[in-house]
């Protein structure tokens, strides 16, 4: 049993809440009466309150986010109305903003806006000492990163086996893109650099061999970056792998230097380009030097073996079409391991608002509040946007078919038309986004090469067969079981495959 709960509800199992560990390392004499419990978000409410309520708390604490709030909210309302007693504080960055319009801030008791780190345990303190006129809102004040107690003993041994371990070296951000919550946290404040790896180290020694970092400009500071690199690069063994957010125009010489030094499969750089329209980047007031931009991701890519993610946003203001599709050819070009196509999100409390009258800008209500059009984007063609960025994560950022997903634009001098076209032929034969299998898939882009790409099974049968066979499927199609090194199967036979399954498609396709 405890009197204080500290609990959010997590997108998936494999992430452990950083938030709730910063809280409860801050709880001082409060700490005993405390309890971190973190759930999924596809658990069902009433098995989430079951279980929060079978501890019989006195307070519970919600973190709340852009993914969970609709069910904490269901959550929290089935304690209101069987346990009106029991005090619910809200905190993050989705009840942080716009609290009047928030139906989950009603029905709280008290939430606070912007970093908890202390003020969550001082009203606790209050809570349980039955005060009165404690206030529905609090505005917490920027903490002294010196008087934060860090959290990282608190990540437990099955969080260290199982789940990513999520670290921060600083916070802020000084950029101020407007569609982004982090352009409100100025300015940037860096945790003690020795303390920080101290508990690195602890954790390391503990068998974490995963580490997530938050901090939004990793590289900005590149004297800290240097030394938190040089830590995992002594400490380098098989299995270690370490992941920054960097800013995509800034990586000096020494930067580069050791990021080079890294493995392959060590270390992942996130890298938020978002546009590559220097008009457009100015509209958002964001600061990017797109020749460095380049010139960066170019070394990067030729030179190391770290893993680029790399983020587009389509939607914002003054993007069409046309220019979200020139930045998709340079990034494609550039050949990053992911390019993640994201569309843009009306995040409460960001400045992107004052956009919305002047380019007719119209967002989806519910969570995650995507963008539905704008007069540069028609609802159709940002659903197509949409449905294009499902299938390049099927084909292009899953790593399955490495060695013909070229040919999916092969003739067309753009790749993201020619990856358009067969994201609109896709959808026209399956009619779906999810929950299609790969081996389904397979046999999609087979069907799709022969019949839009005029190209004979032959010039990519062996090649889509290593596709399929890579990571050790040995459950090839039928059709392609003939380009399986040393199959003694007749061909013939096994061709058989791509013209039912050619016939099929063709009968989804047009009924």
């Amino acid at each position: 049993m405890a009197r204080i709960l500290l609990c959010t509800l997590n997108a998936r199992y494999i992430h452990a809440s950083a938030g709730l560990r910063c809280l409860y390392a801050n709880m001082a004499e409060l700490q005993g009466d405390a309890r971190i419990v973190e759930f999924e978000v596809v658990q069902p409410a009433r098995e989430i309150a079951e279980a929060l309520l079978r501890e019989e708390p006195r307070i519970i604490g919600f973190g709340v986010y852009i993914w969970n709030t609709v069910r904490t909210h269901e959550v929290i309302s089935i304690i209101r109305k069987v346990r009106p007693d029991i005090r619910i504080v809200l905190g993050g960055p989705e009840v942080s903003h716009e609290p009047e319009a928030q139906p989950i801030v009603a029905a709280a008791d008290c939430v606070i806006a912007g970093e908890a780190d202390l003020e969550f345990y001082s009203l606790c303190k209050k809570f349980l000492a039955s005060e009165k006129d404690i206030p529905a809102r609090i505005q917490a004040r920027l903490p002294d990163l010196g008087q934060v107690a860090l959290p990282y003993r608190f990540y437990s041994d099955e969080d260290i086996a199982h789940r990513v371990i999520y670290v921060e070296a600083s916070r802020g951000c000084p950029f101020t893109c407007e569609f982004c919550l982090s352009s409100l946290d100025i300015p940037v404040r860096q945790f003690s650099l020795d303390s920080v790896l101290g508990e690195l180290d602890l954790l390391y020694a503990r068998g974490a061999r995963t580490f997530k970092f938050v901090d939004r400009t990793f590289n900005l500071n590149v004297r800290t970056s240097l030394s938190i690199l040089q830590f995992f690069l002594d400490r380098m063994v098989p299995g270690l792998f370490v992941h920054f957010e960097m800013v995509p125009d800034r990586f000096p010489p020494q930067l580069r230097d050791a990021v080079a030094r890294f493995p392959r499969g060590s270390l992942q750089l996130e890298v938020g380009v978002q546009t590559l329209n220097p008009e457009v980047s100015a509209l958002i007031s964001r600061r990017q030097d797109v020749a460095k931009l380049v010139d960066n991701l170019d070394f990067l890519r030729r030179h190391t073996e770290a893993y680029l993610h790399v983020d587009l946003i389509a939607g914002l203001p003054g993007e069409d079409l046309e220019s979200f599709g020139r930045g998709f050819d340079q990034l494609v070009a550039l050949n990053p391991q992911e390019i993640q196509v994201g569309i843009l999100k009306k995040l409460r409390g960001t400045p992107i608002v004052r956009h919305e009258a002047r380019f007719a800008m119209h967002f989806s209500d519910e969570p995650p509040y995507e963008i539905l059009q704008n007069q540069d984007l028609s609802f159709l063609e940002l659903q197509r946007i949409g449905r294009f960025a499902r299938y390049w994560d099927l084909i292009a950022n899953s790593g399955n078919f490495l060695k013909t997903r070229h040919l999916l634009w092969t003739g067309i001098e753009s790749a993201f038309q020619g990856f358009m076209e067969f994201s609109d032929w896709l959808f026209g034969v399956v009619g779906r986004r999810a929950s299609i299998s790969l081996k389904s898939l397979v046999e999609h882009v087979a069907v799709f090469l022969q019949t839009q790409r005029g190209l004979g099974l032959d010039a990519f049968g062996s090649d889509l067969t290593e596709d399929y066979m890579r990571g050790g499927r040995d459950d090839v199609p039928l059709f392609l079981r003939t380009y399986v090194p040393s199959c003694g199967v007749q061909g013939r036979a096994k061709r058989r495959g791509p013209q039912v399954a050619l016939k099929r498609q063709q009968r989804t396709a047009f009924g």
